[in-house]
Parts: C-alpha cells; sequence; structure tokens
C-alpha cells in the first residue's frame, strides 16, 4: 500500500462552493426566509378567509369581529386568517407583525380598498392573483405578507 504524505501545515483549501438553491423553508425570491412547513398562503385559501370574514362580520354582529380583530391583531392575524391558520408577516424580513402593521394593514388598507368599491376591490384582487408573494391593497399598504403556517410553527 502507498501512503501519502499529509499535507503541510500551512496548505490552504478553497472554500467550498456555496449551496445551490434557495435554503429550507426559502421561498425562492420573496426576500426572506421562513420556518419550515409555514408557506405563502395559496390563493384558495386566501379566498376563503375573504368569504369566512364576511360571515364571521355577520355572525358577531360587527361589533364582535372588531373587538375580536383588535386582539387578535397583536399576534399579526385576524379572525378569519386564525381560524384557517394563517398570519400576517412583515414583507421585508418575514418576521411576524404585531398591533400596529395589523391596524395599518386591515383598517386603513381596508379604508383605501375600500374607497371605490367594486373598482378597487378588482384592482386589489388582481393585484393578489398577479403578484408571487399574493399581496392585495392592505398587504402593500401594511408591509405585509400573508402565510399558511398549518402547525402553528410561528404562534
Amino acid at each position: 500500500m502507498t501512503e501519502y504524505p499529509a499535507p503541510p501545515p500551512s496548505a490552504s483549501y478553497p472554500a467550498p462552493p456555496p449551496p445551490s438553491g434557495p435554503p429550507m423553508g426559502y421561498p425562492g425570491g420573496y426576500g426572506f426566509q421562513l420556518p419550515p412547513g409555514v408557506t405563502i398562503a395559496p390563493v384558495g385559501r386566501r379566498i376563503g378567509a375573504f368569504f369566512l370574514m364576511i360571515l364571521l362580520y355577520i355572525v358577531t354582529l360587527v361589533i364582535g369581529f372588531i373587538i375580536w380583530g383588535a386582539v387578535l391583531w397583536a399576534k399579526g392575524t385576524s379572525p378569519a386568517l386564525r381560524v384557517l391558520n394563517m398570519r400576517c408577516v412583515d414583507a421585508n424580513t418575514g418576521q411576524p407583525v404585531g398591533w400596529g402593521k395589523m391596524f395599518v394593514r386591515d383598517f386603513l388598507g381596508g379604508i383605501v380598498q375600500g374607497i371605490l368599491s367594486f373598482i378597487t376591490y378588482i384592482i386589489s384582487f388582481v393585484l393578489f392573483l398577479s403578484g408571487d408573494r399574493h399581496q392585495s391593497i392592505p398587504d402593500k399598504i401594511g408591509g405585509t405578507v400573508v402565510v399558511y403556517d398549518p402547525n402553528k410553527v410561528m404562534g
């Protein structure tokens, strides 16, 4: 058997190439990393949340929905999103948002979305369908992205 000499102690080896592809949980091109098991909320789930919101609004007689929503905003979610295991994260960092960003998203974004009623809802829906992050007008105003967290990894 031939033995090879050990490399000299001062020899340096080139750094390994960076790994190919995005890391686990990273939705390529979104600009932030999500924990494993958490994804950008699918279109169907977001549409379901919209109709669930209308139903919850009626069932809770509006005032209950507003109070319930204000409590859940601190956790980065809303009543319909909570029921469907979704929450909002910061569009730049991917970190869960709090009461302030949810207020901007749901209250101010909702006002802007409703300004011209049907027209702005259609514009919001087209933006939502066409973007890779599925952001509606309230999401863009609040600087949020809705994610699906079926295992409640983010809390």
